[in-house]
């Protein structure tokens, strides 16, 4: 017979109460069963635990060596039962999300805000990655899952879900105020041109967009991130491209100028992206169903 987790947990009562019949109540059992159990689990390990007296049992040696393992394993998976029960009521946890710029202002940040709001006793960690760091983490384990932009690779047991798709503009300073006609891209590189570093999926993806329109993406300048373009616009260090979301605001302010465009610039998207080989925790899962129901 295989001696199973409810022979440990009788055990664990009994040693601690020193007594059948308060154990047998604790567990809401009765004082037969708990003595048959008792003995079995001594058959099975062949010596003896307990000795009974009227006053009760006491532990021989050999129930003193198992109970000093049997209540630390015991106390552990009580601890494991409370967390899991924490987490399932969303009263602790936590979450590791790594996320691209794009993707954290556009679509991530207010979303983050009402979790936080909704839940304040999950601990949040983020990440900010470019897209292909992001999914390199969410492979490796390191997040529960990531928040980025296309272009991105996924490749099983990835998944990438999209969660919303977003259009980019050209931007400039107070000089291309008032041109409303259409330029061309060609003509639009005779500017400055700043952009996100090589190895970001936005270069990435204005190479592309440049080559199908037989031109080559030579920016005169290169930033790490996203916020760091508008401020490089608004003084004149050149024309970049950025999110319409993101940039209209300031647009409307008249800090900077939309430049329009003769050639259409495609729409991205962002994109959930997880790995099936980590099931997510009960918070991370939750996180997920606002983030794709938003």
């Amino acid at each position: 017979m295989e001696i199973t987790y409810d022979y440990y947990r009788i055990f664990y009562y009994v040693a601690m109460y020193k007594s059948f019949s308060k154990a047998a109540k604790v567990l809401m059992s009765n004082q037969p069963n708990i003595t048959h159990f008792m003995n079995n689990l001594e058959n099975q390990l062949g010596c003896k635990l307990f000795v009974r007296s009227n006053r009760g049992v006491t532990l021989t040696a050999e129930g003193e060596k198992l109970y000093q393992h049997v209540s630390v394993a015991y106390q552990h998976l009580h601890a494991a039962e409370a967390e899991l029960a924490m987490e399932r009521s969303m009263e602790s946890g936590s979450i590791t999300i790594s996320a691209s710029e794009i993707a954290l202002h556009l679509l991530l940040l207010p979303i983050l805000g009402r979790f936080h709001k909704q839940y304040p006793g999950v601990r949040l960690r983020l990440l900010n990655h470019s897209t292909p760091e992001a999914v390199e983490s969410v492979k490796n384990g390191l997040a529960d899952f990531a928040v980025v932009t296309t272009p991105l690779q996924a490749k099983k047991p990835l998944k990438s879900t999209s969660l919303m798709s977003f259009k980019e503009i050209a931007v400039g300073d107070h000089s291309f105020q008032g041109k409303e006609k259409p330029i061309r891209l060609k003509d639009l590189t005779e500017n400055p041109l700043i952009s996100l570093g090589q190895g970001s999926t936005t270069y990435e993806f204005y190479s592309k967009f440049f080559l199908e329109n037989d031109l080559v993406l030579s920016p005169d300048t290169e930033v790490e991130t996203i916020d760091q373009v508008l401020p490089l616009i608004m003084n004149g260090l050149g024309i970049g491209f950025l999110p319409e979301l993101f940039v209209r605001p300031v647009i409307e302010e008249g800090k900077v100028c939309q430049i329009p465009l003769k050639e259409n610039i495609p729409e991205r998207e962002i994109c959930l992206v997880e790995n099936h080989t980590f099931p997510p925790s009960i918070t991370a899962e939750m996180f997920k169903k606002m983030l794709v129901l938003k």
